[in-house]
This record gives structure tokens, C-alpha cells and sequence, in this order.
């Protein structure tokens, strides 16, 4: 059997990090995962993520149980599924958090900050605790759909960042100090720039690291950077990855076509996809997914700018252009035989199938596509079966091409 080793240490370093929040011995400040995280660190605050918390619901499958009690409250069941199950698991008093970490619930938050570069729904999520919390909260709208972040988007959102300063002293206790800042800024990037590396070993033929590998080792880059725990942990997983490339050793040595999977996972059927994809000869090597913790931007000698710019640059904050251009260029870096887009249906911003653009990609780029409905967390929106024969005769479709070429 397969294995990754380091996988012990990072589900370690992930049970230290939720065994920490629920000390209560710092404050905790709330963000979104894709949000500035950095500069929260900076003072101090000890950082949780909601979205994080809403990807555990799904994968432990517990999301159903929670979906409802939202509902009951108004929030529509076609709304982002992390939202509605993250707010009901809360209604609830329940989490996996109890049963995995011992902590009583979810940490109560001294400060409450997001970043609307992924969607509009974090800023009415977290909203729902800041009242019920009685909270500050600060928020990020970076412009949306962008061809490039030129200097106005830059410096619209540096002057927003600044804007959170305020509130952070005041919720810490604590005055900014820029050369933390910077500091925070480089360890973030130092982690980052290994994950960018840690990714890019699946562009050797016989990958390392699946799609579904990445979306369980990408738990300390979404939660801890800025921290070194995060650096030594990718770099206890690079140089295993790269050894396992050096010596031939994929996690699927028998592939017969490379599959790239854009947008979000399908948490509560991860294994049963992974399952499904090896079992066709299938090597799922590259995502947008995981690719969105990439900030190779992030430059510590510039703190705001550089994060201003990294942050609004992400690719579900990008135009359909911009996004068309990124996805091409990993398709000739990953060897790409075909694409599979997840069409989410409570995550809109993040599905990239509404419009047309499997087909335009295919005449860019030769590079045929599938489309699968299903969603993050609420699997009434997916189907087993239909998915299953969709995705066999995808798989048998690129085979045959391929023999035939």
C-alpha cells in the first residue's frame, strides 16, 4: 500500500493546533482561509478558520445533521454548504471538534475578519457571529473578476488592511509593530513557497501526491502560516515526496492518464473518488484547489503591498480570461490528459463550469473536460451512481484517445 509517512506528524501538528485554540490561553481572532492571517498573527492572536471548520463537517459527514438547523433559521439550503452547516453545527452545540480534540466547541472569538476575494457569503456567515458574539468585526472587499491586479486594486486594498489596525490593537492589547509584521509576512512566504514546491512534485510522470492527497496535507497552510511549524512540516513532506520521485515511486506507478480536478472537493466522498479515479488508471495530479494557497507574491520587505497584491490575485478572484490562461499553462506543466470541474452547487464563485468555459478551454488548449454536480458538504446535490459511469467513461474516453494517437 501507498503511504505518505509524514502524515502522522501533519495529523500531530493539526491536533496541536486545535488542542491550542481550546486552551484559551491567547486571544483568538477569527478569519476567513484565504484572508490576512498574517497580519492578525502579528499581534499576537492565536488564528481559527471557520471555512476549515466547514470542510471537517463534510469530510466527517456530520454536515447533514447541521444543513437543517440553519435553514430553520432562515438561511437558504442553496447557500454555501460550509455556511449552513457551520451555523447549525453551532445551533447544535456540536462539532467533531468535541470527539477529535476535546475542546468544548468552537473558540470564542476576541476579533472577527474576512476577505471577500472567494465570495460575498463569508462577510453574512461571519456577520452571524460578530452579533451573536456581540464581536468587532473587519472586513476586506478587494474588486472581483479581474483580468490582472494592477497598483489601483493594490492600493485600494493595502488602505483596507490598514483600516483593520485599529480594531486589532484594541482586541489584543497590542500596538502594531511593523518588523513583526514583516516577520509573519516571511515565515508565510518561506511555507508557502515549499507548498508551491511540494505540488509541483506531481508534474514528475509517475506523481507523488494526488489531488486527494493535497486537499488532507494542505491542513498547516491554510491554518498555520505564518508560523514555523509550518515550514519544518513541508519540509519534512518535500523531502519525502522528492525522494519518492527520485526512486520511481508514485502513488499510482500503473497510470494511464494524468486528470487535473478544478474547484472545490467533494469532502464527505474523498475517498470514495480517490478510490474511483486509481481504480481507472486515473492519476488525479493537479487542482485549483490546493494551488490556492500559493502566495509566491508574498514579499516580507513590503509587507502590505505584497500581501494586498497576493491576496486579491487569488484564481477565484481572477476573470474567466485570467483563470483560462493560469489553467492552460498547469496543463502543459502537469502533462494534462483532461479536466474534471466540480460544479458545486452552494458554491457558485467557485464553479467554473456555468459559462461555457469547459468548451472554450477545449478549443484553446485540445484538452477534453467533464462535469460533475455535486457540492462541498451537502450530498444531496450529488449523485453516486450517475457520477461514477460519468467518470468511467471519461476516463475510457481519454484511454481510447490516447491508444489511438
Amino acid at each position: 500500500m501507498y503511504k505518505i509517512e509524514a502524515t502522522d506528524l501533519m495529523k500531530e501538528i493539526m491536533g496541536n493546533y486545535f488542542r491550542s485554540l481550546g486552551k484559551g490561553e491567547k486571544k483568538i481572532a477569527w478569519c476567513t482561509s484565504v484572508g490576512p492571517a498574517e497580519l492578525l498573527r502579528s499581534f499576537g492572536f492565536e488564528v481559527y478558520f471557520p471555512e476549515n471548520h466547514g470542510a471537517l463537517l463534510g469530510a466527517t459527514r456530520t454536515a447533514m445533521d447541521y444543513i437543517p438547523e440553519a435553514i430553520k433559521c432562515g438561511y437558504s439550503g442553496h447557500v454555501c454548504s460550509y455556511t449552513t452547516a457551520d451555523i447549525g453545527s453551532f445551533l447544535k452545540n456540536q462539532t467533531p471538534l468535541q470527539k477529535h480534540y476535546n475542546m468544548d466547541g468552537v473558540p470564542t472569538p476576541d476579533l472577527i475578519a474576512y476577505n471577500t476575494n472567494q465570495c460575498r457569503e463569508v462577510e453574512d456567515w461571519f456577520t452571524f457571529y460578530a452579533d451573536h458574539f456581540k464581536c468587532p468585526i473587519v472586513g476586506i472587499q478587494p474588486p472581483r473578476y479581474l483580468n490582472e491586479v494592477t497598483q489601483d486594486e493594490v492600493d485600494l486594498v493595502v488602505k483596507q488592511f490598514k483600516k483593520m489596525i485599529p480594531a486589532c490593537e484594541k482586541a489584543s492589547g497590542q500596538k502594531f509593530d511593523l518588523d513583526k509584521f514583516k516577520e509573519t509576512v516571511r515565515l508565510s512566504k518561506e511555507a508557502t513557497l515549499l507548498w508551491q514546491k511540494v505540488l509541483k512534485t506531481s508534474t514528475a510522470m509517475n506523481a507523488p501526491l494526488s489531488f486527494f492527497d493535497g486537499t488532507i496535507h494542505m491542513g498547516p497552510i491554510v491554518v498555520l502560516r505564518g508560523t514555523q511549524v509550518a515550514i519544518d512540516y513541508y519540509t519534512t513532506l518535500l523531502a519525502e515526496l522528492e525522494d519518492k520521485v527520485k526512486n520511481n515511486k508514485g502513488f499510482l506507478p500503473q497510470a494511464t492518464c494524468r486528470i487535473f480536478w478544478e474547484g472545490m472537493p467533494i469532502w464527505g466522498k474523498l475517498r470514495m473518488m480517490s478510490d474511483l479515479f486509481n481504480q481507472n488508471q486515473a492519476a488525479v495530479v493537479a487542482s485549483t484547489y490546493c494551488s490556492s494557497w500559493v502566495f509566491d507574491q508574498f514579499d516580507e520587505n513590503d509587507p502590505f503591498e505584497s500581501t494586498a497584491r497576493a491576496y486579491t490575485g487569488i484564481f477565484i478572484n481572477l476573470s474567466e480570461k485570467a483563470k483560462m490562461k493560469m489553467l492552460s499553462q498547469w496543463f502543459k506543466e502537469y502533462k494534462i490528459d483532461g479536466i474534471v470541474f466540480h460544479d458545486s452547487k452552494t458554491c457558485f464563485n467557485n464553479s467554473n463550469a456555468k459559462f461555457g468555459m469547459p468548451l472554450r478551454l477545449k478549443e484553446t488548449t485540445g484538452v477534453p473536460s467533464l462535469v460533475v454536480e455535486g457540492d462541498l458538504c451537502d450530498l444531496r446535490f450529488f449523485s453516486e451512481g450517475q457520477s461514477i459511469t460519468k467518470i468511467e467513461t471519461f476516463i475510457e474516453q481519454i484511454q481510447d484517445a490516447k491508444v489511438l494517437a
